[in-house]
Formats: C-alpha cells, structure tokens, sequence
C-alpha cells in the first residue's frame, strides 16, 4: 500500500514538474520573434486590370462611289501619313479632267480674242475721235457741210460703243475663263479622291473590302489605328483611385508578356466611372508602344502615386483589430513585449501598411504574430527582411 503511494506520488511529481517546464517553456521562456526595420525610398502603388486600346480609331474609305482597282495594304500593316492604300478605278474621272482642260484652253482662247476684240474697238474709236474733232473744228469756219460734221459725230457714237461693248465682252470672257478653271480644279479634285491614303501614321487593323468591290460613297474599306496612341484603358477601384493624378509613371505588364514591364504613364482619367463595377476608367500611354501589340488584350496596370523616402511596413497579418487607418501591433520595448495602438497610412500592394504614428523610440515591430505572445514576457529578437 505504501509502495503504490510512493508510485502515485511519483507520478504525479513527474507530472508537476512536466507542467511547470511545459508551461515555463510556453509563458515564461523567452521567446523567439522577427522583428521588422524601417524601409527606404518605397513606393506606394494601385493596381488595376485593362485592355490594349487605341486613343485614335477610324474607318477610311472613299469620298466617290468606284470600283476598287488596287489595294495596297493590308491587316497588321504600318502606314506613314500620307501613304497610299487604295485605288478606284479613275478613268471616267481622267477623261473628265481633260474635259475640262480643254474648256479651259477654249476660254482662255475667248478671253484673248476679246482683248483683240477691244484692242480694235479702241483704235478705231480714237480714228473716229480725230476725224469728229477735225470736222467740228471745220465746221465752225464753214470749209465743211453741217451733214458731214454730223456724219463724223454719228461714227464716233459707233465706235465708242463698239470699243464699250468689246470691254464688258472681256469681263464675260474673264469670268467664263475662271469658271473653267474652277471646274477643272473640281474635276481634279475629284480624281484625287480616287486614290485613299492614310490621314496619320496608322496601323491596319482590317481590311473590309477586295479587288473588284464596286463601292457606294463613304463605304468603309480599311480599319485605322494611330500608332502614336496606343494606350492601355484600366480600372481602378475607386476606393485606391483617389491619388491617381495625371502624369504619374506606372508599369504595364501585357498577358502574353508576363516576365517584361513596360514603362508608361497616367494620360487621362476619364470623368465618369463605372458605375456597375465602381471602378474608375484610366488611361495609362506607352512610353515606348511594344512593336507587336493587340488590341483588346489584357494588361496589368501598376500607378506610383508616391514614394516613401522611409517608412515602417507591417504586414496585415501581424496587426490586430485593423480598421480603416487605426490598429494595434505587438513590439519589442527593453528586451520584453508590448501591445501598441498605433495609426496606419498608404497599403501596399504585397499586404503591408505603413505605420504613421505610435510606435514610441526604440520598440521594433513584430513581423508576424506567432502563439504565446503576452505583454511583458521575455523575447529573443530576429531581424526579418523586407521585400
């Protein structure tokens, strides 16, 4: 009896003192915790999701209706400003530019036979002239009959009209003469508009139409891109927008390109938003548009809205009753641990938030929140890197 006392005592002594190392070691032991270090030059950055889109997208075709007779680009094809994509055939419009060459010619040969025209009429109006004011001067000494005095006055009311009615021919002539010219501008006008090319240095997206297509007027043949304007069009959560400014760099990161980032930056942030989704609509431009891009693929969008010269990141996990810019954070302070309410700033992509405010001189900032943390207790501390 006495020996199974002395066993049920040793148990439980056994027992006691496995207690007392087990609870030392989870309560009273010093405990092994990553500490985190104040970061430099971070930047603070907003994410959003988009698509490969172009600023500038047109639909070319022809001013007059044809038939087409040459195409000379086709889809994926680059084009300077300028350069010729299509032909209709022109050769009614040709034979009327000659036409209308040839009126020309005809009032320009009008307008010279007018001047010739007033050239006589003058001449023979100033013979008239002479020969009234002899007569007149005769008839005052009466060497000459008041019939031919009147003779030579009737001759010259002729010839003054005459030379009157040669001027406003040459006014008819001139009119007939820029009225031609007009036309023949018209005409070659029109022939120009046979010809399609590009209004900006473009991209073709498609081509709608192919040889021998007989087209109305205005029909599209060919779809544009400004090469120049090739942006990606992203969406922003609303509640990370409200720093986005334009002008700010960001990075873009294409689907088919996910190991490469493009350099960009904010071109425009459109006034009205989603209002389904809440997002805000921003454009963000190439600072080198990829020679192999499309449209309508999806991009990444990654905006700097600012940089941190310093800054103290916690990650979210490690911070405890987290609202929107308040939280409380376990440190280090003398070797021991302590609770610290603290206020939060900018969120990082990756999870953490900057510590503004709280956090006294001295104290580190646990990374992580691992079992048996109590105020006071002992701590053996480890620096942890930060990305």
């Amino acid at each position: 009896m006495i020996r199974r006392r002395l066993l049920v005592s040793l148990i439980l002594l056994i027992i006691a003192v496995s207690l007392a190392a087990g609870g030392w070691y989870l309560f009273v032991r010093p405990i092994q915790v990553e500490v985190l270090d104040v970061q430099r030059d971070i930047p603070v950055q907003v994410f959003g999701l988009g698509t490969v889109e172009s600023r500038i997208t047109s639909k070319v075709g022809f001013k007059v209706a044809g038939v087409l007779t040459d195409l000379l680009a086709d889809q994926g094809d680059c084009v300077a400003k300028g350069g010729v994509l299509a032909r209709l055939d022109s050769r009614e419009q040709e034979a009327r530019v000659s036409r209308a060459k040839a009126n020309v010619e005809q009032a320009k040969a009008n307008l010279d036979r007018a001047l010739a025209a007033v050239a006589k009429a003058e001449a023979s109006y100033a013979n008239a002239k002479n020969i009234n004011d002899r007569r007149q001067t005769l008839l005052q000494h009466n060497n000459v009959s008041v019939e031919a005095a009147e003779t030579a006055k009737a001759t010259l009311d002729i010839a003054e009209a005459d030379l009157n009615l040669a001027q406003s021919d040459i006014e008819g002539a001139r009119a007939a003469m820029r009225d031609a010219q007009a036309q023949e501008q018209l005409e070659r006008v029109t022939l120009d508009l046979h010809t399609l090319t590009a209004p900006y240095q473009a991209r073709v997206i498609v081509r709608e139409k192919e040889l021998g297509t007989a087209l109305a007027a205005g029909e599209p043949v060919f779809s544009l891109v400004d090469c120049k304007t090739i942006w990606v069009l992203a969406y922003i959560d609303e509640s990370k927008a409200g720093e986005i400014m334009v002008g700010q760099s960001a990075e873009i990161v294409l689907r088919s390109l996910p190991g490469r980032r493009f350099q960009g930056r904010v071109e425009r942030i459109e006034i009205e938003s989603d209002r389904v989704n809440e997002e805000r609509r921003v454009n963000v431009i190439f600072d080198q548009v990829p020679q192999d891009y499309h449209l309508g693929e999806q991009a990444e969008v990654y905006i700097t809205t600012t940089r941190l010269p310093h800054a103290l990141l916690v990650p979210e996990v490690a911070i405890e009753d987290l609202k929107s810019d308040r939280g409380t954070v376990w440190t280090v302070e003398d070797g021991r641990l302590a609770r610290r309410d603290v206020t939060l700033g900018h969120r990082m992509l990756d999870g953490r938030i900057e510590i503004l405010d709280g956090i006294p001189d001295g104290a580190r900032v646990l990374a992580s929140l691992p079992s048996g943390l109590r105020v006071g207790r002992a701590t053996v501390a480890g620096e942890q890197s930060q990305r």
